[in-house]
């Protein structure tokens, strides 16, 4: 569990290597022209990437269940206020393919310009990266927020934390 703003900063920093690693996976995919490949590997991707990261903040459900009352309801208030679907939750392939939906002109635009061939693929990778590093850097400043207002909310006078 996160105690301190400096802890929070520095899961944020691995956070952002991780996403990056794994946009440049993505990247890789999109310039294989094989239909719905790209695809594909992005829902892999962030099926794996998205609890991992809420795992770092310590926003899995089962992280949360375990958490003093008084200290879970300060995260669920938190993530209500963050409006996020993906902290606290669960991450299906439902939920990772309506995150994909969002930036699905991207998604599109790539899937049709890596059949340009080169200039095409480099562009299809390029918007993977792009989209990759866009779902999960919004999704680590979301976690972030979340447990920053914990901290905040649970902070006692003294400098301490209450549960």
């Amino acid at each position: 569990m996160i105690q301190t703003r400096e802890e929070l900063d520095k899961v944020r920093a691995e956070c952002r290597r991780m996403v990056t690693r794994r946009a440049g996976l993505s990247a890789g995919a999109a310039v294989i022209p094989i239909p719905g490949l790209d695809i594909g590997a992005d829902v892999s991707l962030l099926l794996a990437l998205l609890p991992s990261i809420n795992e770092k903040f310590g926003l899995t459900p089962e992280q949360i269940n375990r958490l003093h009352p008084n200290r879970k309801k300060y995260t669920f208030v938190a993530i209500t206020g963050v409006g996020s679907r993906l902290i606290g939750k669960t991450i299906t392939r439902e939920l990772v393919t309506l995150v994909l939906k969002k930036v699905g002109v991207k998604v599109a635009t790539k899937s049709v310009a890596k059949y340009v061939p080169f200039i095409g693929q480099a562009a299809a990778a390029g918007l993977s990266f792009s989209a990759m590093r866009i779902l999960g850097n919004a999704h680590i400043e979301d976690c972030y927020k979340v447990v920053e207002q914990v901290l905040a909310d649970t902070e006692l006078p003294t400098g301490g934390h209450a549960a």
